[in-house]
């Protein structure tokens, strides 16, 4: 056998030991589909599953994550955002060869995994951190539409005072990605000014990039790179309840136990491992578990290097980046989506009539469908609840009622629960047993017949 031979033959090999085993299965659970992954355990491979599930909008009722040595198997217990279990075979397709290649590289050293950030190829990518203000996505989008920008997707949150955004530009003329040296140096001058304002708390940052970027995760990376968690939380009459998040070491067996309990939410999930990921933790062990709208969520984790929390100051800080990282997508305000027909300075408009009209934009996802804009935004009023009706209808009629509609904010629909212990509450977050937290997993991976 020649060297070429056996190169081939290792790569398949390799091929075979990385590729996740993936099972999509309608007929055990009654109400959701169960999605099982199995495959050898790599840092960030969680989150990877759970992004693909994000990409699809499905929410997850129940989850048992557990790692043994070099192994991992999850089951996600699956619907689509109206509680139906999944019964479209393109979904389903999709799903398969997503999660079958999540981290798996090639011999030229080249990640395989479907995302969303194939639609971004040929754009340029500019990141925006500032100081919140009414007004400002207004401005940031007027000086964009002055500079010859065409922005094709765009997200924007905002959290304890703090502004981040990501959009995607090409220029209006040519249609392609804006690389000029020259041109980027005045797009990053003419937008710095307007992210500090007058009251700017921090220093305001324009970063101009040409690489593909997992959006919604990126956005995490700068907000935790701007320490939004660490800002004095402003108190919103919208908000709902915080997050309640606590923090343990389990000394004898070398894990530290996050609980969180918070109002369930579609991509939950993805933001609290993104963030554990992001900070450098592992997650050997986790549950989640669903009933309404509560979520009651369980990670057993290490650092990188196998160690545990070490200080009261890093668990503070483990606390509070969880919580923001909940909070950040958390919606509020009116929900209103934009559908029309694209044009040059169209969001410029649109922002500066919600400006001139007192709405205040707390989040959006700005995209384009060929020449059909397809905008979200959520807003309150100046002093941050809803929108009134009236504020609302009168910016209606400026940009077009049949343009501009108020939607219902998307919810998690309740569902029948199935408890895997009898008498055991959703709530309360204390340690489990690990071995009774393997024992269940491996019960729901249907590897042994019973756990008790």
């Amino acid at each position: 056998m020649d060297m070429q031979t056996c190169s081939d033959e290792f790569e398949k090999l390799i091929f075979r030991m990385t590729t996740p085993r993936v099972v999509i299965d309608n007929a055990v659970c009654p109400s959701a589909t169960l999605v099982k992954v199995d495959s050898a355990r790599k840092h960030g491979i969680l989150l990877e599953a759970v992004q693909v599930l994000t990409d699809l909008n499905l929410s997850i009722k129940k989850a048992y994550i557990s790692s043994d040595g070099r192994w991992f198997m999850d089951v996600f217990h699956v619907t689509d955002l109206y509680g139906n279990k999944l019964t479209d075979e393109s979904v389903i397709s999709y799903m398969e060869q997503s999660l079958g290649c999540i981290h798996y590289t090639t011999k030229n050293g080249h990640n395989i995994h479907y995302t969303s950030t194939s639609r971004h190829n040929g754009l340029t990518a500019l990141e925006l951190t500032g100081t919140d203000r009414i007004g400002l996505l207004s401005e940031v989008f007027a000086v964009l539409a002055d500079l010859q920008c065409n922005i094709v997707d765009a997200k924007v949150w905002t959290h304890h005072g703090r502004f981040v955004s990501l959009i995607y530009v090409k220029d209006y003329d040519s249609g392609s990605q804006i690389e000029d040296s020259t041109r980027i140096e005045t797009i990053v001058s003419r937008l710095m000014p307007v992210l500090k304002g007058d009251d700017d708390i921090r220093s305001a940052k324009t970063t101009v990039s040409m690489a593909v970027t997992y959006t919604e995760r990126r956005l995490h990376q700068m907000m935790f790179a701007d320490r939004d968690s660490d800002t004095t939380p402003i108190i919103l009459p919208s908000r709902s309840d915080p997050p309640v998040v606590t923090v343990q070491n389990w000394t004898q067996r070398g894990y530290s136990v996050v609980n969180i309990q918070c109002r369930d939410r579609t991509k939950l999930l993805f933001d609290v491992v993104c963030t554990l990921t992001d900070m450098e933790y592992v997650v050997f062990h986790a549950t989640v578990n669903t009933e309404g709208d509560l979520a009651c969520l369980e990670f057993y984790i290490k650092h990188t290097n196998g160690t545990t929390i070490n200080s009261d100051i890093e668990m503070k800080r483990v606390i509070q980046s969880i919580q923001a990282a909940i909070e950040r997508r958390d919606t509020q305000g009116v929900r209103l989506e934009l559908c029309t027909e694209d044009r040059p300075g169209l969001l410029a408009d649109v922002t500066r009539t919600f400006r001139e009209n007192g709405l205040n934009v707390t989040r959006a996802e700005i995209s384009t469908s060929g020449d059909t804009a397809l905008n979200i935004f959520y807003v309150t009023d100046a002093e941050g609840y809803p929108a009134k009706p009236k504020m609302v209808e009168a910016v209606r009629e400026k940009i077009g009622p049949s343009n501009l509609k108020v939607k219902e904010l998307p919810s998690i629909l309740p569902q029948k629960v199935e408890r895997d212990e009898p008498g055991t509450s959703v709530g309360g977050a204390m340690l489990q047993s690990l071995g009774s937290l393997v024992r269940r997993n491996l019960y729901n991976l249907g590897l042994i017949r019973s756990y008790s």
